[in-house]
């Protein structure tokens, strides 16, 4: 049964200091929100052969970029004008660090964009959309887990995404040693195959930037560093 979970931020006798706290959360779960949806369109794109969608993921990087800068921006302001303390200033560090891994994937979701232009104009591959959108499946939901989260500073949940990382890399793994039989065996198709390996590569990394955006909640309600743990001594924290 999962732990009831309550926001223990927020609660300062300075209400300009609770709404400073409310803003940086809603800002990063928006640039989330955006991130996500970036993602699930880059798929989209692949799936479908959708050339004008794919141009839209790329061009939406730059506000993705923006939004990294100006949430970085505040919570520095947070740090140098409120001093915060104990878990305050673990919410603001989290999010200093879980905003980059925000835009990385964001720039996985811009490569995966560029590879369906590049075949869009060279034609589909013949093999590996099955498995992109399988592992695209899977590592959407951690992701989206992920920013759940982090609003609900739900531990136990950060907990799950860490142990899916490890499904995520052998999903992967299966799916390229599939593509290089298939290329091994027809040599006409490796440019297009290859295009197909460099998507699944983008989707296993998505999977990462999830993980470490669960070690970042566990952090923050534990105040524990969970990176580099191993998934038996995450538990032991979380189950504390």
């Amino acid at each position: 049964m999962t732990k009831k979970t309550e926001d223990v931020y927020g609660d300062h006798i300075s209400h300009q200091f609770n709404d400073d706290l409310a803003d940086l959360k809603a800002n990063f779960l928006e640039m989330g929100g955006m991130v996500e949806q970036q993602l699930n369109s880059a798929i989209i794109a692949l799936m479908e052969n959708d050339g004008e969608l794919a141009d839209e993921v790329r061009a939406k990087d730059k506000e993705v970029d923006r939004m990294e800068v100006e949430i970085d921006e505040e919570a520095t302001r947070i740090i140098a004008k409120r001093q915060p303390a104990a878990r305050d200033l673990r919410l603001v560090i989290s999010v200093i660090k879980m905003v980059a891994d925000l835009e990385r994937v964001g720039d996985e979701a811009k490569k995966i964009a560029k590879f369906a232009i590049g075949l869009v104009e060279e034609g589909q591959a013949p093999r590996g959309y099955i498995e992109v959108r399988h592992i695209g499946q899977h590592v959407g939901s951690m992701l989206r887990d992920a920013l759940d989260a982090f609003a609900r500073l739900d531990s136990e949940q950060a907990l799950r995404i860490m142990k899916e990382d490890k499904r995520v890399d052998e999903e992967y793994q299966a799916a390229t040693r599939s593509l290089i039989t298939f290329m091994m065996e027809d040599t006409r198709n490796i440019s297009r195959c290859m295009a197909v390996m460099w998507v699944l590569r983008a989707l296993e990394r998505v999977g990462d930037h999830a993980c470490n955006l669960a070690e970042n909640v566990i952090f923050m309600v534990k105040g524990e560093d969970v990176r580099h743990t191993p998934v038996e001594e995450a538990e032991r924290i979380v189950g504390r």
